[in-house]
């Protein structure tokens, strides 16, 4: 390719700031393909001018195992150069973000059937010649497969260092606030909804190793993980955790406030407050935080009414509880939580035939193992907290910023 031209525009100018929401169902973002492909353009352009496709890292190995340039439209989708509604390439941003089409691989849903094992790869990586290679999935998208959230109604809270929430509708939702990100869903005809918050996990990980060396000594002692312990001190306290709350943007936010300015807060501390109502107050903000997402959701006409609960949060009943209450749902964990991997591997036997779609696939593989139910006392006392939660992000916005530049 030849000619190419850059702009240091960012894509809300080149395509507008309402527009781009409309088209990709997010705003821009720097984790987005569509940023670093600018970013190439304009501090590497000589680099870009050889540019002769542009592939996913996943689709990059399905090249070379099969020879095709393909992607996926739950991938792809959050490449932010999508018509997610439509589920194709939108010659519109590609246009104005002065990409040439025939850079992009061609689109397929995630359990069709994208090429086969050719010879060379059969001969490098045992694999059987002739093999089919399904479109797959992002990772998200491959989870949802493996824990069943592939209708309507249901959807998965993944509390790691960062957390998500995702959900899959009939149509596409979009968010023109950019508060939560839309995307193709990799069961055919559906879209997701997914938020992403990032100090979940990471904020209990970062009160464990500043302010808990006790409690690291403690489970060492009994030979369990200081998480155990930290967990049996924050169920001695109540909800609310004795008027203290925890604002979780240690990392900035990205939802349902994409703010990288925004920072962590314990608001209402005092000589009263032990560790243990601050682990609580970890704990409940965090909660609060994808209550707050949820909510999102379902103002979007997404319904959340079941909810399964992954990662290393997920392995803390009372963590759970806070969020069944909370969310005003079943929380429910997994027989056996095998992650994207299965979600993928379940989407390799619908193409190749083994079952009829995804959602017979999700049916057979995918089973609950425990549920806890909202209790109603302990939601009504989280609701005033909730409350002062959503004010505490308003009031203190201008003061993130005056501080980012002090």
């Amino acid at each position: 390719m030849t000619g190419v031209q850059t702009c240091a525009l960012p894509i809300y100018d080149l395509i507008g700031d309402r527009r781009v929401i409309e088209i990709t169902a997010n705003p821009p973002m720097t984790g987005f393909t569509a940023s670093k492909i600018l970013w190439v353009q304009n501090n590497e352009p000589d680099l870009y001018e050889k540019c002769a496709h542009i592939l996913l890292p996943k689709d990059y190995i399905r090249y070379k195992l099969t020879g095709e340039f393909a992607t996926e439209v739950s991938d792809a989708s959050g490449m932010q150069l999508m018509d997610v509604a439509k589920r194709c390439w939108s010659d519109e941003v590609l246009s104005k973000l002065g990409i040439d089409k025939a850079l992009v691989p061609s689109i397929h849903e995630s359990p069709e059937i994208t090429g086969v094992i050719h010879k060379a790869a059969a001969g490098e990586t045992g694999l059987a010649a002739g093999t089919p290679v399904a479109g797959g999935a992002a990772d998200n998208a491959a989870a949802a497969v493996s824990t069943g959230v592939v209708r309507e109604g249901v959807a998965f809270t993944t509390i790691g260092s960062s957390a998500v929430v995702y959900a899959v509708s009939d149509k596409p939702r979009i968010d023109l606030k950019g508060r939560v990100h839309g995307l193709c869903a990799s069961v055919p005809g559906k879209w997701t909804v997914m938020s992403c918050t990032q100090g979940a996990g990471l904020s209990l990980k970062w009160l464990r190793d500043t302010c808990c060396i006790t409690e690291i000594e403690k489970a060492a002692a009994e030979g369990v993980d200081p998480y155990v312990v930290m967990d049996r001190m924050a169920a001695t306290v109540p909800p609310g955790a004795n008027k203290l709350l925890f604002l979780p943007y240690l990392m900035g936010e990205r939802s349902p406030h994409p703010d990288p300015d925004c920072r962590g807060v314990f608001f209402g501390l005092s000589a009263i407050h032990t560790r243990a109502d601050m682990i609580r107050s970890v704990l409940e903000g965090v909660s609060y935080s994808q209550l707050e997402c949820v909510e999102v959701f379902r103002k979007m006409g997404v319904p959340v009414e079941d909810m399964f609960v992954t990662g290393g949060g997920g392995r803390s009943p009372l963590w759970r509880q806070m969020l069944s209450d909370m969310y005003g749902c079943p929380v429910s964990t997994l027989a056996a939580d095998e992650g994207a991997a299965l979600g993928a591997a379940l989407l390799g036997g619908v193409g190749a035939g083994v079952y009829g779609c995804v959602e017979e696939a999700a049916d057979t593989a995918v089973r609950k193992n425990k549920t806890i139910l909202p209790d109603a006392v302990a939601s009504a006392s989280y609701r005033p907290y909730y409350t002062l939660y959503k004010k505490l992000y308003i009031d203190l916005k201008d003061r993130f910023k005056e501080l980012s530049e002090v």
